[in-house]
């Protein structure tokens, strides 16, 4: 080995060295302190409307449209759903195609620290991102951080910003129909409008809104409390 391919070693495992030490501290801060941005809000080829409102001023059916919409294993997995990912890989083997198994912590995860796309590095440091945050933050910052820089439209970040511009209201007087309209914006933000439901959307709607009566309104109570 050069000289110089030692040096850039050598920097390199710096590099290495110093994210590991500051990625907690940066972690540990923003479990307190709200972020005052997202790499996706970054990101965004559209003007950003966000504005940040605690998860202790919002219905309890707002959370849980969004778990019953995109992981309704929330307060069960560690970051990572690991029966979730099997039961998309049987599923793509019976040739129903490879669906997401993402969990919010995921979701969290590459909205606030990555970058969009499906590669296999970035899979990886998602995941290992999503544990991260489960340890620093723990379930209720995790889901109050989600339901604060998750896209709902074209630059609209946030259930604050989503309830005022889809319904012209505070999120905090968002009903259960309204909750779960948000809920179903979140694979496709940019592309749906929650006053203006296609047929397969009024379906998703219906479905949540069964789902969540199902998973009951006490299902996310050990999380929020």
């Amino acid at each position: 080995m050069t000289q110089r391919e030692r040096g850039f070693f050598g920097w390199a495992w710096r590099f290495v060295l110093l994210l590991a030490v500051l990625l907690p501290l940066l972690l540990l801060v923003l479990r307190f302190v709200p972020p005052p941005t997202s790499a996706f809000m970054l990101q965004s080829p559209y003007p950003v409307t966000q504005q940040w409102v605690s998860i202790d001023t919002l219905p309890a059916h707002v959370a849980l449209a969004m778990v019953a919409s995109e992981d309704q294993r929330f307060p069960e997995h560690f970051g990572v759903d690991f029966t979730a990912i099997s039961d998309a890989l049987d599923q793509a083997d019976d040739g129903d195609g490879l669906r997401g198994a993402s969990t919010i912590s995921q979701q969290t995860a590459k909205n606030l620290l990555l970058w969009p796309g499906r590669s296999l590095m970035r899979k990886g440091l998602e995941a290992g991102l999503a544990m991260s945050l489960e340890a620093i933050w723990g379930k209720k910052r995790i889901l109050e951080v989600y339901l604060n820089i998750a896209e709902f439209g074209k630059g609209i970040y946030g259930v604050e910003a989503a309830s005022r511009h889809y319904f012209g209201k505070p999120a905090s007087r968002l009903s259960r129909n309204e909750a779960a309209r948000l809920a179903v914006l979140l694979p496709g933000p940019r592309t749906r409008d929650a006053r203006k439901l296609t047929p397969y959307l009024r379906q998703r709607v219906a479905w949540v809104e069964q789902q969540m009566q199902q998973l009951g309104a006490g299902y996310l109570q050990p999380v929020l409390h």
